[in-house]
């Protein structure tokens, strides 16, 4: 989906980067999704999950399910 057609107030960066700014914008949707955006293309487009989707993602991430990835 297009992140402008979200909106452009409310996207926030859940946590700070050592990457130049290279990071995740996230913003929470009035029916409760979560849309995941890249910040360094505003208008580039979204990912748009459901609050079980993130809850499983982080759930995982938690637990190390991703660990593989550092």
């Amino acid at each position: 989906m297009p992140s402008l057609d979200l909106g452009a107030r409310g996207w926030t960066k859940p946590w700070s980067d050592d990457a130049g700014g290279a990071c995740v914008e996230v913003k929470k949707l009035a029916d409760g999704r979560v849309a995941v955006r890249q910040s360094t293309d505003p208008g580039g487009p979204a990912l748009v999950f459901t609050t079980r989707e993130m809850t499983s993602f982080l759930t995982g991430v938690k637990s190390g399910d991703a660990d593989f990835l550092l």
